[in-house]
């Protein structure tokens, strides 16, 4: 009976809590700009969140809710996330609280507001401009600087062509996706795509970064003076150029002549053991994993850590460094890890040397001493071990541990009997359990009809694509009108699509697959989808004139 109950139990644990996990776009932002908080959980939590303690500290200007499904070799999970836009109220460091579902809370976020700058350069009559700064401008060689570049229009544009920094003697690197929000300058609305690199120059001197240029075609609010399906939005091209910026860059300094050069704006240096260090077996290995990771660094200038034991009865083996960047808004981060298998031939203890890494803090301007102090490992005689012939021994990697063949003790007669009828409840358990599940199975039940799935009506996807338009938001425009073709014209592409439609619907639906499509600076979050919803309410959709069936069409170039 009690191991039925208990195996009754284990078909009813509760589920573990819903995960929430809150994320800002950029930090720090300015007290005029927007900023985009976005709420995920990758299990539906036990209520919808409540977003009042927002208000304390921000005006929510727009939210959305969207949620994802899939089934993986018989797994299902689900993906929702709930998405804000934030005016903040006041400047300053401002806590974004934890947020509530129902019993499911998100983690606090520290969100600094900076003071608006000052705007009294901008040009109220431009329809777009753009501003670049780069921090900071006297860098040391090799050190990072952020260069920012800023987007700014009040107008609709379709698409639009940008220059990349470029530079002979920096290397230059992209950080993140470009953020877009809404600011005010003069007391002009602005909608500002944001993107960020990060340029570490490689010889010292006078660095200059040219200005960049950006070509945008621009919906015109002229509309043309004649009416029908042939209409289409009226552009015009505009171009607008940054500044430009030189770079003073110094040289490394007198303290670190004579050493590794290695800037960056923070260093940690750390290391880790497979196993206990103090009770080492003989002839058994042991993983020693050391870590390195910089901000504003390149793998570039991180150095070798592992240094050699000079005592032949320890022998290591070496496994290939990992080294990898990851770019971050906040800029570069270098990481190196080294892992070394150490086998001992004989007991006794052995001393590592200290690991010292010398670096160049940017932030402070001086030199400063990353350390792993001298490390002592135990080393115990094995009970197996044979000291009369001399060891080798094959080099194990920290990711293949080493096998451990554990003996099996002998039983006695009450544990067998014990045994027996453990098993003996363990079999009548999932006996029951099996005819349970038989009874309960739906093939029990009496058939019934298969009910057809009902096609959605044209009211579901009209809704959907309104709903994708007014927010411009391309992805759910692309799930509107597919949902759309496939239900009147069996089609599963945008491209396919737009040869049912006149202009001007058919332009606007190559633009959303042309923009889905964009290698350049077409920046989904530029795409304004009132044109797009107006010429779908206003077009009557043709067919084929060839008269052939939708598969025997040619595909587009770009299918969807």
């Amino acid at each position: 009976m009690k191991t039925l109950i208990s195996l009754f139990l284990m078909l009813n644990i509760l589920s573990a809590q819903a995960a929430i996990e809150a994320a800002v776009d950029r930090n720090p932002i300015n007290l005029n700009d927007s900023v985009q908080l976005t709420f995920t959980a990758s299990d539906r939590p036990d209520a919808d969140p409540d977003f009042e303690p927002l208000m304390v500290n921000f005006d929510i200007v727009n939210q959305s809710h969207n949620s994802q499904s899939s089934w993986i070799n018989g797994h299902s999970s689900e993906k929702i996330q709930w998405v804000l836009q934030l005016m903040p109220k006041h400047a300053g460091t401002i806590i974004i609280p934890a947020i509530a579902f129902g019993s499911d809370k998100s983690q606090p976020i520290s969100l600094e507001v900076q003071e608006a700058p000052s705007s009294g350069q901008i040009n109220n009559d431009a329809e777009l401009f753009l501003q670049v700064e780069a921090t900071p401008k006297d860098p040391y060689v090799q050190s990072q600087v952020l260069y920012t570049l800023r987007f700014y229009r009040r107008v609709n544009i379709t698409q639009a062509r940008l220059d990349e920094p470029t530079m002979t003697d920096a290397l230059v690197q992209k950080l993140g996706e470009d953020s877009n929000y809404n600011t005010q300058l003069n007391g002009v609305d602005y909608v500002v795509t944001e993107r960020k690199y990060a340029i570490f120059p490689q010889k010292s001197g006078t660095l200059t970064i040219a200005p960049l240029t950006l070509t945008a075609e621009v919906v015109s609010p002229r509309q043309p003076n004649f009416n029908g399906f042939f209409n289409s939005q009226i552009t015009h091209s505009q171009r607008a150029s940054s500044n430009t910026i030189t770079l003073n860059v110094r040289p490394a300094p007198t303290a670190a002549q004579n050493k590794s050069w290695l800037p960056a704006e923070e260093l940690q240096l750390q290391q880790s053991w497979s196993g206990d260090i103090t009770q080492m077996q003989v002839g058994e290995p042991l993983t020693r994993t050391i870590s390195l990771i910089a901000k504003g660094a390149t793998v570039g200038v991180l150095p070798e850590l592992n240094s050699k034991v000079a005592d032949p009865a320890l022998k290591n083996y070496s496994d290939q460094p990992t080294i990898k960047e990851l770019q971050k808004p906040e800029g570069v981060y270098a990481m190196r890890e080294e892992k070394i298998a150490l086998i001992a031939s004989k007991a006794g203890s052995y001393t590592l040397p200290e690991i010292v890494v010398p670096w160049f803090n940017t932030k402070t301007q001086t030199m400063q001493i990353a350390r792993i102090p001298a490390t002592t490992l135990t080393v115990q005689g094995g009970a197996t071990a044979n000291h009369t012939q001399p060891m080798t021994a094959t080099p194990i990697t920290g990711s293949q541990p080493a096998p451990n063949i554990a003996l099996q003790p002998a039983s006695d007669l009450h544990h067998d009997d014990n045994t027996l009828w453990l098993w003996v409840a363990l079999f009548l358990g999932l006996g029951w359990l099996t005819t349970l599940f038989y009874f309960l199975s739906p093939k029990r039940r009496s058939p019934k009809p298969v009910a057809q799935t009902k096609a959605p009506s044209t009211p579901d996807y009209k809704k959907l694509l309104k709903q994708a338009c007014q927010t411009n938001d391309l992805q759910l425009a692309k799930q509107a009108l597919l949902q759309w073709g496939a239900i009147n014209y069996h089609v599963n592409s945008l491209g396919t699509l737009a040869r049912y439609c006149e202009d001007p619907l058919r332009q606007e639906i190559e633009l959303v697959n042309r923009l889905l499509y964009a290698q350049t600076f077409d920046d989904p979050g530029l795409w304004q989808g009132n044109l797009l919803y107006e010429a779908f309410n206003n077009a009557q959709p043709r067919a084929s004139k060839t008269g052939k069936t939708p598969d025997e069409l040619l595909e587009p170039l770009f299918r969807l």
